[in-house]
């Protein structure tokens, strides 16, 4: 892309002027379109050191209401951010619907200085290729637009820049080592810069190679590609993304008519033993699960009245409580329906050595969200793709993942609602939608027979915990846990 580009030519100044005039009243004008349709729009700066990036992004956001965007940075990743997924500190940063977010630098930096140093080799590039394109495109179909610019300048008028910040005492501040650096191995960078850009380029989020020689010529470049995005976008806002083949290898599960809930029963005595033995052993690799900063994820779905408080509890009863957190997920918040439906999920994620427990998960968006027209079938449709490479990004971090239904069936459900309404401490846990919900029985069951045969993959599987009496499932999920905890620590 780099070494193909060919110069743009700069219109006289006069014209110049009347265009960049012309497009920031546009620029002004599409910030309320975005807000009417809704759309997130994400507008990332790269480019050589000395290229004018942040000249132009200040001249850029001048033409928009301040409540209407942000302007994220990013430094070299701490040891802090080291203990999350390469991804979680962008995913993290990404706008809600109807806003701009503004990146000088976003994910490019911190693999190309990578490369640079040496600190990323093939393998680790590959992978986090990979992920930046799985990340786009999902942003891309979930209505995201994305709009990258590498702000280009030759190895000589960088030198120059260089050396003009440099010699001012009050801009000197600005040049750090890699700015020297690449400008000493330009060739070198050139190529890296390059293959990084022809990797992560794609039709739903392309690079657009600016010509930064001349600020103002750049300013125009980026108002007139970030006006032409936005109006292409609006126009395709109500298109449906492509549904993905599923590449994942899936492992087989049972339906749920197929789960055997007879004689899966626990004595007092039996469960006692039981848990206590697996309790003090999974108090153990708690312990060495920290001192080797494997996260681990462990994610509950199951029938109203299933158990899986109960069964959450017996697992947190043998943890430290300062290496892990119960996350209870309900309806989103209106600032988290803004975002991509995995940003609430992305934000909650354990770091290295502690435990995440959900009580509900991302998993809502194939069922509640399905069934109740919360989403688009497209929505919902994707979504298991989606799953599927977010928990690949999980284990490809390093995370343990376990996926635990809890199952029992119609006619015990409806026992322990009528004890929980007969019952003044429980009372708090019924409620209507558990009435609802409960009617449309038979859909739920069809769509969750779908949601496990679509996403119980190698890498993550489900497990399913007969609940029936709830002292089996409680000990069943402590076995597998255990079991899958001690993998783990023996890799």
């Amino acid at each position: 892309m780099l070494k193909d580009f060919v110069k743009t030519d700069k219109p006289e100044s006069e014209e110049l002027r009347v265009r960049i005039d012309t497009e920031r009243q546009k620029l002004n004008a599409c910030q309320m379109k975005i807000a009417e349709k809704a759309l997130p729009v994400m507008v990332i700066f790269e480019g050589w050191g000395a290229a004018g990036k942040g000249s132009v992004l200040g001249k850029v956001i001048k033409n928009i209401d301040p409540r209407f965007f942000k302007v994220r940075t990013y430094a070299s990743p701490t040891a802090e951010d080291r203990r999350y997924p390469f991804l979680y500190r962008y995913m993290r940063d990404i706008p809600m619907k109807g806003k701009f977010t503004f990146y000088d630098t976003y994910w490019m930096e911190e693999i190309t200085d990578g490369v640079m140093s040496g600190e990323i080799d093939e393998n680790d590039y590959n992978k986090k290729i990979d992920s930046i394109k799985r990340a786009e495109r999902s942003l891309s179909d979930n209505g995201y637009l994305i709009l990258k610019f590498f702000f280009h300048i030759g190895c000589k008028e960088q030198k120059k820049r260089l050396d003009a910040l440099l010699d001012d005492k009050d801009t000197k501040w600005r040049v750090d080592k890699n700015d020297l650096y690449e400008n000493k191995h330009y060739d070198e960078s050139l190529k890296i810069y390059d293959r990084y850009l022809c990797d992560t380029n794609s039709p739903s989020s392309p690079w657009y190679i600016i010509d930064a020689k001349d600020k103002k010529f750049a300013e125009l470049q980026v108002l007139e590609f970030i006006n032409q995005g936005i109006d292409t976008a609006l126009k395709n806002s109500d298109l449906a993304a492509p549904i993905l083949q599923n590449t994942f290898k899936l492992r087989k599960t049972p339906l749920l008519k197929q789960v055997d809930l007879k004689d899966k029963v626990l004595t007092d005595e039996e469960y006692e033993k039981r848990l206590d033995e697996l309790q003090s052993e999974l108090k153990m690799l708690h312990y060495k699960l920290y001192r080797r900063k494997i996260p681990v994820i462990i994610a509950y779905e199951g029938w109203d009245a299933a158990g899986k408080g109960g069964n959450i509890k017996r697992i947190t009863g043998a943890l430290d409580p300062r290496g892990y957190e119960v996350h209870p997920i309900a309806s989103p918040e209106p600032h988290e329906k803004a975002r991509h439906f995995l940003w609430r999920f992305w934000t909650r994620l354990p770091r290295t050595g502690h435990i995440a427990i959900f009580d509900r998960t991302w998993y809502g968006r194939v069922m509640v969200e399905r069934l109740e027209g919360f989403c688009s079938e497209n929505d919902w449709q994707r979504a298991y793709n989606e799953i599927n490479e977010f928990e690949k990004e999980l284990t490809d971090w390093g995370a343990v993942v376990i996926k635990f239904w809890v199952q029992i069936d119609k006619r015990t459900q409806l026992k322990r609602f009528k004890e929980r309404q007969a019952t003044p401490e429980k009372q708090w846990k019924i409620t209507d939608e558990d009435w609802r919900n409960r009617e449309k029985w038979d859909l739920y069951e069809d769509a969750i027979d779908e949601m496990i045969q679509k996403t119980s993959t190698e890498n993550a599987p489900w497990y399913i915990l007969e609940s029936v009496d709830k002292k089996y499932a409680r000990i069943k999920a402590l076995e597998i846990t255990v079991e899958e905890l001690k993998k783990a620590c023996s890799r």
